[in-house]
């Protein structure tokens, strides 16, 4: 092929209208060329006509970003952030604001589904209702990078550019709680003034919310210092919280574990699940749900799936700190919460005893126990120690839950390996936040361990980004 020939080939590739047919789990719209080629569009939406600018090319793809529109798609809506879009210099902490949000939460519904069948060939029996909530202001935890910019006489604070390693110039961020959006520039301002901002690279956010479940409580914001701070930075940091209600300074000098409360005292950090009389302390660099709305109706709609009764023993998996644990507790006779880390493992006790006492909405907890464990190291044996449950619950990392799906899978295959009683679960509830991860530990539990699926649908946790949750029922078949 000549040179000539080959730029007029790319000039023709260049100008061909493309019909958008879906949109990927990175927000991207999938078209296909005469060709035959596959092509990924940024900024293209599902059913638009679209030319593209190509910015990566191999034998049987193309990548690039949208630049002209001739048929614009219904569900195209205008972005709710100034930050937002394809230009340069614009925020990558969402992908999909151009897209309505209920044509959103369809699009991972879809994504949920084709994950199920193709890696895991599942098909559920039913499909749940999706799990929405508020579409702005939902972000209650957040990793904010911070970078002093000499060039441009400012310090940045907020998440980076699209794909790029700068930071963007945020002033405001929609899906931050209303106030924490408000304190960026004030933020800006304060890290811009002190002794120490060369040498303070993150902020760390972790919002509580108000006793009865809605509304902000506490502010915690956890300052990144690579260098001792300076007294007169720590004044600054105390006149900044005495202004901004709600904030509470902690300082990080190094690891996770050197987190320390800047001024002791105050209310404390914590969320709250009001429909099972629970209050969840934490620490801003516990994990966490980034979505406190979200998380409440989770453990609601995640406890009627199991339907705990009050003779049944019940073990959480991936408990963390007692998050679906500590309600399963209100509902049946036993429960054992186990995590991988020893840390989470305290907390989650140290929660248990904060909450065993009766409240208005319920009892005493049942007895209850947490315990550490590699959960991605699991055997049949150790599963067999852990004890018969009649239900579990599984809410593993992206990672997901393949050693515990197959030792499940060994007991129910190899009848010669040792039970001492024990009996696999009757039903198991798994909360997933990686659709491929849950669709391979589905196809072993519905192939090799005895399950039906009878139920899955997404939970939309991360609004305006590609982030799949989901919540799948399995039943002994």
């Amino acid at each position: 092929m000549t040179e000539s020939t080959g730029s007029k080939e790319a000039q023709q590739a260049h100008d061909e209208w493309l019909q958008v047919e879906s949109l990927d789990l990175d927000a991207q719209g999938v078209a296909h060329r005469e060709s035959g080629m596959v092509v990924f569009i940024e900024g293209a939406l599902p059913f638009e006509e679209v030319q593209l600018k190509v910015q990566r090319r191999k034998n049987n793809w193309e990548q690039g970003t949208v630049t002209s529109i001739r048929r614009e798609s219904s569900q195209r809506v205008r972005p709710g952030c100034p930050h937002f879009g394809l230009h340069p210099g614009a925020c990558g902490g969402c992908k999909m604001q151009h897209l309505d949000t209920a044509a959103q939460v369809a699009v991972k519904q879809r994504a949920l589904e084709d994950n199920l069948w193709h890696l895991g060939k599942v098909r559920p029996e039913n499909m749940l209702r999706p799990l929405e909530g508020p579409a702005w202001h939902y972000r209650y935890r957040a990793r904010l990078s911070v970078r002093h910019v000499l060039k441009k006489g400012t310090v940045l604070i907020g998440f980076h550019e699209r794909k790029s390693r700068y930071l963007a110039d945020m002033q405001v961020c929609p899906v931050l709680p209303a106030r924490v959006s408000a304190m960026l520039m004030p933020l800006r301002e304060l890290v811009g003034s002190m002794d120490a901002r060369d040498t303070c690279p993150q902020i760390e956010l972790a919002c509580g919310d108000a006793p009865d479940g809605t509304g902000l409580g506490v502010i915690a914001l956890v300052l990144r210092h690579l260098e001792p701070l300076s007294a007169a930075d720590i004044a600054r940091l105390k006149a900044f919280a005495a202004v901004n209600e709600g904030v509470q300074w902690w300082l990080q000098p190094k690891g996770p574990e050197t987190v320390r409360l800047l001024e002791p005292g105050g209310p404390a950090l914590a969320y709250h699940l009001p429909e099972f009389g629970v209050t969840m302390p934490f620490k801003p660099t516990d994990f966490t749900q980034v979505n406190a709305y979200i998380n409440r109706v989770l453990v609601s709609r995640a406890l009627r799936l199991l339907d705990v009764r009050a003779e049944e023993r019940v073990i959480d998996w991936f408990c963390g700190l007692g998050n679906f644990t500590l309600p399963l507790a209100t509902r049946g006779r036993e429960v054992l919460g186990i995590e991988g880390s020893d840390a989470l493992v305290a907390r989650a006790t140290e929660n248990l005893l904060r909450n065993q006492a009766p409240t208005s909405v319920r009892g005493a907890l049942a007895p209850t126990r947490f315990v550490a464990r590699n959960l991605f190291e699991m055997t049949p044996a150790m599963l067999v120690a852990d004890g018969a449950a009649d239900k579990w619950l599984v809410d593993p990392p992206r990672e997901g839950a393949f050693a515990l799906a197959k030792a499940l899978a060994d007991l129910h295959q190899q009848e010669d390996l040792p039970r001492d009683g024990w009996s696999p679960p009757k039903r198991i509830v798994y909360v997933s936040c990686n659709p491929s991860t849950l669709a391979r530990d589905a196809g072993l539990l519905v192939h090799q361990a005895g399950y039906r699926c009878t139920l899955a649908g997404v939970v939309n946790m991360f609004p305006h980004t590609a982030h799949v949750e989901s919540i799948a029922v399995f039943e002994r078949a």
